[in-house]
């Protein structure tokens, strides 16, 4: 049975992603129903004034990692994505299935408050993905309200074992000791996704499976051929970390001698269904094979600049035909969950990366690649345009906030300068999920508890692994400080 249908009048309206417009929105059963002339729509029809209201579609996060939010302030600032990999292991250490359900919910509040409305979630499970824990983080996102993809991280390869010569370099006893760190059998983790997926326990039309092989370097090839073949015979979202740093792209020559995105291409694994994040160092040839394989990217600026990455070339992968998102990355990695802040820099950054103008990444490009870029990313369809049959997920900004007064260009105001401050309500799918400052799907004060309770019995419980972490990261800067010296292939 219909529930009554919902009637915001007269709110200045982002119609089709393309221009302002004061018009009704009509909401029946989660969707959009029409975009009608103030003062029109049925009678029926529960009514509220957004007036003082700027209406914009909810913003699609193409990449994070809900993991992260328990690891908040644990990541030194001095540290680049390999000293990363292997100093801070320890902050994802000890954790039970509780905990895994705690970070998703941090991370589902945190994305509401900043206008995010669905998310594309790497999360991780050490020593590998458990049908308990993939089954807890995607029933978290059901109960916050949010839309998401859940891909549980996977590696069949430790960062010691994945990257060759780099044992070398560990003298003993520390070499001993990173030696004996293991990954699951890739038979057994894809073995424990299949059930986890067969078994989802929530309904899929607002969170759905997906597979995340964490980085191609740290997967071996069957591994990869079997995660493609999963992908592609369920129509399930792969996502894996592409050419984010140099050091991946300098040792996917060394490895496989080619780039990292032709290795992939040689093995089955680009299609529709496969994003790559970050990007940094993708070359030409290979935004040209992204293209043609209809694949996608997930720029995420705040952590490739926390981490010294770089700045992808966004222009680059939107000229040769790549669907460009954009994500927010991890809490512990990128600092928090602002879709806004990621959205400004995917239209400034690159503007020092171009001295031409015609090279800048526009408002208008940066907002469709934080709406129906990472929408596309995620496999949803109708989600990220308020437009007849989309997605009631929207976002409502105090039109008499400071950044809108006086007002000239909305589309370029929310980009260049929105940060969530105006932010006043959230909805998906024609449900309120944050109004009054508060997020309604989740007990935020019960979360803040728990958060420093859980921080505080896994820091204690890490102690040791943090200790031998931060020795083995000292020895991974140098390996691959040199390594980077070296060329790369394109």
């Amino acid at each position: 049975m219909s529930m009554r249908p919902l009637l915001l009048t007269g709110g200045l309206v982002l119609v089709e992603n393309d221009s302002f417009a004061r018009v009704s929105i009509l909401v029946r059963d989660g969707v959009i129903a029409a975009l009608l002339a103030n003062g029109e729509g049925p009678t029926d029809a529960q009514q509220i004034d957004v007036a003082d209201r700027l209406i914009i579609p909810g913003l699609v996060n193409g990449h994070t990692h809900s993991h992260g939010a328990l690891g908040r302030g644990g990541v030194g600032g001095d540290l680049t994505l390999e000293t990363f990999l292997s100093g801070c292991a320890w902050l994802n250490g000890s954790r039970r299935i509780d905990d895994l359900r705690l970070a998703a919910e941090l991370s589902a509040a945190e994305l509401i408050r900043k206008g995010c409305t669905a998310c594309f979630d790497l999360f991780i499970e050490l020593p590998g993905p458990s049908v308990a824990g993939i089954h807890t983080v995607a029933s978290a996102y059901h109960d916050a309200g949010l839309r998401a993809v859940v891909a549980p991280m996977i590696a069949d390869q430790t960062i010691y074992q994945a990257l060759p010569g780099l044992l070398d370099h560990f003298e003993p006893p520390l070499r001993d000791a990173v030696a004996a760190l293991t990954m699951p059998q890739w038979q057994h983790i894809m073995a424990t996704c299949a059930e986890a997926f067969g078994t989802w326990p929530v309904p899929m039309d607002r969170v759905r499976p997906g597979i995340g092989p964490t980085i191609p370097l740290h997967c071996s090839d069957a591994f990869l051929q079997f995660c493609a073949a999963l992908s592609n015979r369920d129509g399930i979202p792969l996502q894996t970390h592409l050419a984010e740093t140099r050091m991946q792209q300098v040792m996917a020559g060394r490895k496989y001698g080619t780039s990292l995105t032709a290795h992939l291409d040689s093995l089955g694994v680009l299609g529709p269904h496969f994003s790559g994040a970050h990007g940094v160092w993708l070359s030409q040839p290979e935004a040209d094979m992204l293209g043609s394989h209809q694949a996608c990217i997930s720029h995420n600026p705040l952590s490739n600049l926390r981490l010294g990455s770089g700045s992808a070339p966004v222009r680059m992968l939107l000229n040769s035909g790549v669907t460009m998102g954009v994500g927010t990355d991890a809490s512990n990695t990128c600092d928090g969950q602002n879709m806004f802040e990621a959205m400004r820099l995917a239209a400034t950054l690159s503007r020092a990366q171009a001295a031409d103008c015609a090279g800048w990444v526009t408002t208008r490009e940066a907002f469709a690649m934080a709406t129906t870029g990472s929408a596309r990313i995620m496999g949803l369809k109708n989600v990220g345009m308020i437009a007849e049959g989309w997605a009631a997920d929207m976002v409502f900004l105090d039109a008499n906030y400071c950044h809108y007064t006086p007002l000239r260009n909305p589309l370029d105001q929310i980009v260049f300068s929105e940060s969530g401050g105006a932010l006043r309500e959230v909805m998906i799918a024609g449900d309120y999920v944050f109004a009054n400052d508060r997020v309604l799907t989740l007990d935020e004060a019960t979360l803040a508890i728990r958060a420093h309770d859980a921080a505080e019995r896994l820091d204690t419980a890490n102690a040791d692994t943090r200790l031998m972490n931060e020795a083995a990261s000292v020895v991974v800067k140098s390996f691959c400080g040199a390594i980077c010296a070296a060329p790369s292939h394109n």
